[in-house]
């Protein structure tokens, strides 16, 4: 069956040209703007999204904040409206590059050096956000964006601010929220435990699901071993996550790192990062961190000063004679740091309690004659 859409013209000044994806809510087609001379994307929502008017309503009132979201991380919207058969669309800045998912799969786990300086910029944009009462509830790796711009590579862009949230439906407390599809709202790998018990939402459940990407980006795997969506719900709401090193042990993690994404990953959202400035900052310190300077060599002490050879034949009568403060007086020298480590008037003091030690032990000798 041939796409209705392709070749059309939409609102009289963008033509769509190809389809570039699809989804459970819609797709999204790339499109020309003549009048700009420049490309756009289309996202055309399905027509059945409209069968309840509080969703519409709602959808409408996002995607005027979304407009209003200037941060550069964020795919920008330029327009949005409805389509002659109810469809609501949103045209959007068109970018050139790969997702976060497709990109793990061409290229393997990357370093921390390159995943946290992506993940901080997410961060800001998911500040500004929050910051307008937006959350995103549908973060995951293919919903963010690396391009370049302006020759800057690794730039990401955050996609699809709210629009998960126009599927939404009233629920009983506790119990899972689906898509008109039948499918679980979200995506299971990515939803933190609140989003899968179905409770009311904040920021705080898009810093779990960031922590779960960053986890993936620096490991190419997920916290949680499960092979269907509702046991990774399940670990979601009850398991332990399994530890950096010991998901991905021949990979070598900055300190502190795990710690830091294990707090996003708290069960209770009051013990994770409370903003995702909190959470970009935290990644920051980790970044910055000194690398552990090794221990300094401490050049070995000087030789421990040996008696003349003559001394050492005195009788114990002469030992007895020598006054009880030498006996006790510990060997000067030894207690001489390397000269060039020294302050002079040190190395001077040493010297002549070493000659008083030297011509007492002499003059005892003497008296033996």
């Amino acid at each position: 069956m041939a796409d209705p859409y392709l070749g059309r013209d939409l609102a009289n000044q963008f033509k769509i040209l190809e389809k570039i994806g699809s989804g459970g809510m819609g797709a999204v087609y790339k499109a020309e703007q003549p009048d700009m001379r420049r490309f756009v994307a289309v996202k055309i929502l399905h027509p059945r999204y409209l069968a309840r008017a509080d969703l519409v309503s709602r959808f409408r009132r996002e995607a005027r904040a979304m407009s209003h979201l200037s941060h550069p991380n964020t795919a920008k919207v330029f327009l949005y409206g409805q389509l002659e058969d109810g469809a609501c669309y949103f045209v959007m800045e068109y970018l050139a590059g790969k997702n976060l998912a497709q990109t793990v799969r061409a290229e393997g786990p990357m370093p921390a050096e390159r995943a946290i300086p992506i993940m901080v910029q997410v961060c800001s944009a998911l500040q500004e956000a929050h910051t307008q009462g937006i959350v995103h509830r549908d973060l995951k790796p293919e919903n963010v964006f690396l391009t370049n711009l302006g020759g800057i590579p690794d730039y990401p862009k955050v996609l699809d601010f709210g629009l998960a949230k126009v599927t939404e439906r009233e629920m009983r407390p506790g119990s899972l929220i689906l898509t008109q599809e039948g499918m679980v709202f979200g995506t299971p790998e990515f939803m933190s435990p609140e989003q899968a018990r179905g409770e009311k939402l904040d920021g705080r459940s898009d810093i779990y699901s960031l922590g779960i990407i960053l986890y993936e980006l620096l490991t190419g795997k997920l916290p949680f071993d499960a092979n269907q969506p509702m046991e990774y719900i399940q670990r979601h709401i009850k398991e332990v996550p399994i530890s950096l090193q010991a998901r991905a042990p021949s990979r070598t993690f900055p300190p502190g790192l795990w710690d830091v994404i294990n707090k996003t990953l708290a069960k209770r959202p009051n013990d994770r990062f409370q903003s995702a400035q909190e959470f970009g900052q935290a990644l920051t310190e980790v970044l910055n961190r000194p690398i552990s300077q090794p221990p300094v060599s401490v050049p070995p002490a000087h030789p421990q000063f040996s008696i003349p050879q003559q001394a050492q034949h005195l009788s114990a009568g002469a030992m007895q004679a020598i006054p009880q403060t030498m006996q006790n007086m510990p060997t000067p020298v030894a207690q001489i740091a390397p000269v060039s480590n020294m302050p002079f008037f040190v190395l001077g003091a040493a010297a002549l309690l070493a000659l008083i030690g030297i011509g007492a032990l002499f003059a005892a000798f003497l008296l033996l004659q």
